[in-house]
């Protein structure tokens, strides 16, 4: 078995530290709109969204894009022959674009979703309901952020 000297301690100390201090380097966003463009159509099948029957709602300005109150509803009778099946929010500024999907069935009653999320910037948060039939509608909202939540 190998002594632990002071040396040997040192040396292990400045390692650790080195590698610590590498995962806390300050890193650029990498998601741009083309890429919630591309997320989006990977998750539409690769149709353009229509307007209308979503809405979205998000606070036009966030004082802490830490935690932002988003809310999502669809217009749909829910019932066995039409209804929502996802929804995913995107976030064309944040270092990934896509930040949350919602799955329902028509025991869901209604297609609605409320929850908080991080925005790294000033940015578009856009909403894509997809729906039983394969049709696809979009609502979208700038959300101004005050101070940064995802290393902002």
């Amino acid at each position: 078995m190998t002594q632990l000297n002071r040396r040997k301690l040192f040396t292990l100390a400045a390692g650790a530290g080195t590698l610590g201090l590498a995962g806390l380097v300050p890193r650029a966003a990498l998601a741009t709109p083309e890429a919630a463009r591309e997320a989006i159509a990977e998750f539409t099948g690769g149709t353009s969204p229509q307007t209308g029957r979503i809405s979205l709602t998000a606070p036009e300005i966030a004082e802490n894009g830490n935690t932002v109150p988003i809310s999502i509803s669809v217009e749909s009778p829910m019932s066995e022959d039409d209804y929502v099946e996802s929804v995913t929010v995107m976030a064309e500024g944040n270092p990934n674009p896509e930040v949350a999907t919602f799955h329902f069935t028509p025991m869901s009653g209604k297609a609605e979703a409320t929850t908080r999320i991080r925005l790294a910037k000033t940015q578009t948060v856009v909403a894509v309901a997809k729906m039983s039939d394969g049709a696809t509608y979009s609502d979208s909202k700038e959300v101004k952020v005050t101070i940064g939540g995802c290393g902002g």
